[in-house]
């Protein structure tokens, strides 16, 4: 695992983050990063994390509640990074990243990404290969690119 950034990276108790014997686990990292001063990532307790995984706070932050779920190659991202405009693609602005926040016992399923200022509710489950760039209710399972809820978990 790496962890690297001007903020702060937070891990609660009992959490696993890489899986052996798994796919990846050999040949890939965990990365999370808390890139400026201003950003930070917070691990809740139990939370258990797949290979490949990586988080990135540029400048808000990123919570994963505790008992969570996540499978590999999940990618979690408060901004874009950089604007669309030419000249502003080499810039990152505090105005445009958006906190992102995952519920307790949410299940995320392997390949999904997770874009700035997305909620994803408590027990929720995402599916494979989920683009999530809207919130997410509470108690459901949601899928597919752009994800949307696609039914309530019983």
């Amino acid at each position: 695992m790496q962890c690297v950034g001007k903020g702060k990276i937070k891990v609660g108790a009992n959490v696993s983050i890489g899986v052996f014997p798994s796919a990846l686990f050999f040949s890939t990292y965990a990365y999370l990063e808390a890139r400026n001063s201003s950003a930070t990532i917070c691990i809740g307790s139990g939370t258990w994390i797949n290979n490949n995984f990586s988080a990135i706070a540029d400048h808000t932050s990123i919570v994963i509640g505790s008992r969570c779920r996540i499978g590999a190659n999940v990618e979690i991202m408060d901004s874009d990074f950089h604007g669309t405009k030419v000249e502003e693609r080499a810039l990152s602005r505090p105005e445009w990243a958006r906190p992102v926040c995952i519920g307790d016992d949410a299940f995320i399923g392997s390949n999904v990404k997770i874009m700035k200022g997305v909620t994803i509710g408590a027990g929720s489950t995402i599916a494979n290969g989920s683009i999530v760039c809207k919130d997410i209710p509470a108690g459901v399972v949601a899928g597919g690119n752009p994800a949307r809820v696609i039914k309530k978990i019983a």
